[in-house]
């Protein structure tokens, strides 16, 4: 039902995007209201800031070292490869004493393309989102995860300076983490906290130039995937420079400049702001929205999941994980057993 729900979702969504070839119609609200993934192999389309995706997987609400945060959102959507390093992720931050596990807090849309609010990424399945708060030993409740506050690494009372207080070495080492993964491209950071690392790491420095300085991110962090292999409409970023990244590069953030407000030409006229639309995207994007749907289930659990049993024990959960266990115990909530094959 939940297929055929969606097909006239998207049946509606498809005549908006041929609506919006022939005026301004902004993509980010034609793809915010698809509410399912196409079914199809994966496939990231475009760049990370200018495209869609196809065949993406989510992850689950809840796991035994992860829980996905502002369900209302729908953006829990991914590439396989990105969910399940998500998951490998959450085990490995356990390992470093990160709590329960990770709070995951935006990865895509189920079909990618622009977002009505908050991201200009985000787009094809390959970018997520972990907050600097350790998952909880007793789950959030769904509102609990609609309504729960950022916590901020900085000391708001200073210019770009990490607060003390908050910021801890084991914050820098899941940073650190995240960044050691082969597939993982970049991870973006307030400069405040790249600069922190900079001048408090001593393991690996060429890891550390993964670690990249930008605007935000001082609640969370932002995990960016290569373009997995055999995926050849996902168009690359450039190349991050070798180095560690603490050079002037860094020294920039700790300028004037980024934070100049700029200047208006008062004999300038009003500009009409101008949104993506579809006939920016990629071709294929425009497709993608009449694509038939995967259900909600089967592009979570795949064909097989684990029946909802008796909780065990955080303490279950971590030997497990330590000893090097494929299997971890029951916790109470369903556990993918099958991903849709990465093409």
């Amino acid at each position: 039902m939940a297929s055929v729900a969606l097909i006239a979702l998207t049946g509606l969504s498809l005549a908006a995007g041929a609506a919006a070839s022939a005026d301004d119609t902004p993509a980010k609200q034609i793809f915010g209201k698809v509410q399912l993934p196409s079914e199809a192999a994966p496939n990231p389309i475009g760049f990370y800031a200018k495209g869609c995706m196809a065949g993406a997987v989510a992850i689950p609400t809840d796991g035994p070292t992860w829980q996905a945060m502002r369900l209302s959102r729908n953006r829990r959507w991914g590439n396989p490869a990105m969910i399940q390093l998500l998951e490998r992720f959450s085990q490995d931050a356990v390992q470093l004493g990160w709590g329960s596990g990770i709070l995951i807090g935006d990865i895509s849309q189920p079909r990618g393309g622009p977002m009505i609010t908050g991201h200009a990424s985000h787009q094809i399945g390959l970018d997520a989102d972990i907050w600097f708060t350790p998952k909880p030993a007793q789950p959030l409740s769904t509102q609990a995860r609609e309504d729960m506050p950022f916590t901020s690494m900085l000391d708001k009372s200073k210019f770009l300076t990490v607060n003390a207080a908050r910021w801890t070495p084991t914050h820098a080492r899941l940073v650190m983490q995240a960044a050691s993964y082969p597939q993982v491209e970049r991870v973006f950071v307030n400069p405040a906290i790249k600069k922190k690392l900079c001048e408090t790491w001593t393991g690996d420095r060429d890891l550390l130039g993964k670690v990249r300085p930008v605007y935000g991110h001082d609640e969370h962090f932002h995990i960016r995937m290569f373009c997995p292999p055999g995926t050849p409409n996902c168009k690359a970023q450039a190349p991050v420079a070798s180095g560690d990244g603490c050079d002037k590069s860094l020294a920039w953030w700790f300028t004037k400049e980024p934070w100049a407000t700029p200047k208006k030409d008062p004999n300038a006229k009003p500009v009409k702001p101008r949104f993506t639309t579809l006939s920016d995207l990629p071709k294929a994007c425009t497709a993608l929205l009449s694509a038939p749907a995967a259900s909600e289930q089967s592009a979570t659990f795949g064909n097989a999941y684990v029946a909802p049993q008796p909780a065990s024990s955080e303490a279950a959960i971590r030997q497990a994980i330590h000893a090097g266990s494929n299997e971890l115990p029951d916790t109470g909530v369903p556990i993918p057993l099958a991903r849709p094959a990465l093409q």
